[in-house]
């Protein structure tokens, strides 16, 4: 890696605003921004392109697609964490939380089984040096699952380990107020039958009555004690969102309706929505819209969630939407926003002295296209 790089003529998008300029790196930091074209001979042109800070995702578990790429099929670990990391960096990802998931609320607990196999092969990507992205966990614990807060417990202790959501997929209430979507989920993923369906609901919601607020509340103190980053999931009511509150959660993840949203943003939680929700137009769980949340001035992050490149998507989905964002805001909920929410302070914008994580954008035919990603001024993609 060269100790100095310049990339000029781009459209470069900062914290607050839009220029036409220059950025400086050294040994993989910003060393300079101007709003003035270099006239160095070895200076990059960029051709008038997007130049935006690289992408914080908080929310993915785009990994279990490589590891189980069709029913029935287990992939190699270590194949699946390199081809998972590369597509995150060629969506312009420069920072990622993995969401793993403890406790399976699924009726053949796949995600549990592998769970492990997961944790080994982000661990050894990092260690071998062969990661483009920087690898975080975010665990997501089910609070209705029997053996949650074991796992939880075994797994909380590694330094990668920089968030924690609470969730609670109990049929009737959250994600899944409506049954029939419940029921339209699970039978469609997990191909169930009726009377199969019956009967997991019943298990389900048994289990959510044993296990739900006793490791709620064991997982916040614990979070608490190590000051780890904490999220809410699917909040609904007044009651979820004070609940939150009173845990010390900074982000509320997903919330499912209005009212939750609006009294997560007042409260000082982050609102963080799906990215795929801006880019489909709706949740496919027939909850509130990202857009609708957009517009009312409480959507501070986006997470790709299940489908990487949809962060670049939705920022421009926000941008050209009726009564759109400026630019600048769009890309915050992408990179700023999220950065700051975990404590990340090192990045997440186009500054002097943060790290060189950047993303070369093209607009073509009304397309945001990824040309080139740095990783602290490393060319990773």
């Amino acid at each position: 890696m060269a100790s100095e790089q310049i990339l000029t003529h781009a459209r470069l998008v900062l914290a607050h605003e839009e220029v036409r300029g220059t950025v400086v790196l050294r040994d993989g930091v910003i060393h300079d921004v101007s709003a003035s074209p270099s006239q160095v001979p070895a200076a990059q042109h960029l051709g008038g392109d997007y130049l935006l800070p690289g992408f914080i995702e908080l929310h993915t578990d785009n990994l279990e697609r490589y590891m189980n790429p069709r029913p029935g099929v287990d992939w190699p670990s270590a194949s699946a964490a390199l081809a998972h990391d590369a597509q995150l960096v060629s969506a312009g990802i420069t920072t990622v939380f993995d969401a793993l998931a403890i406790g399976d609320v699924g009726p053949q607990e796949k995600r549990l089984a592998q769970l492990p196999r997961m944790v080994q092969a982000l661990g050894q990507l990092m260690r071998d040096g062969l990661a483009r992205a920087d690898h975080f966990l975010h665990l997501r614990c089910e609070v209705s699952h029997a053996r949650t807060l074991e796992i939880f417990e075994e797994l909380v202790a590694d330094e990668r380990v920089r968030l924690v959501s609470v969730m609670d997929h109990t049929p009737g209430q959250r994600q899944f107020v409506q049954i029939e979507k419940y029921r339209e989920y699970f039978q469609g993923k997990y191909h169930l039958n009726d009377a199969q369906m019956d009967e997991f609901i019943v298990r389900h919601t048994a289990n959510a009555a044993c296990y739900s607020r006793p490791y709620r509340q064991a997982i916040v103190d614990i979070c608490r004690g190590r000051r780890v980053a904490m999220a809410s999931h699917d909040d609904a009511t007044a009651e979820h969102v004070a609940e939150s509150v009173a845990a010390g959660m900074t982000i509320a993840e997903f919330p499912t309706t209005r009212d939750a949203a609006d009294l997560s943003h007042a409260r000082g939680l982050k609102v963080l929505m799906g990215a795929p929700n801006i880019v489909r137009g709706g949740s496919h769980s027939g909850n509130i819209a990202a857009a609708d949340l957009a517009r009312a001035g409480v959507l501070d992050i986006l997470s790709s969630d299940y489908y990487p490149s949809s962060l670049l998507q939705a920022v421009r989905g926000l941008h050209t939407m009726e009564g759109g964002w400026r630019l600048p805001d769009a890309v915050a909920t992408v990179s700023l926003a999220p950065a700051r929410a975990v404590g990340l302070n090192d990045r997440g914008e186009i500054a002097p002295g943060l790290r060189a994580d950047l993303v070369h954008v093209r607009d073509v035919a009304g397309q945001f296209v990824v040309q080139q990603v740095w990783r602290q001024g490393q060319r990773v993609f």
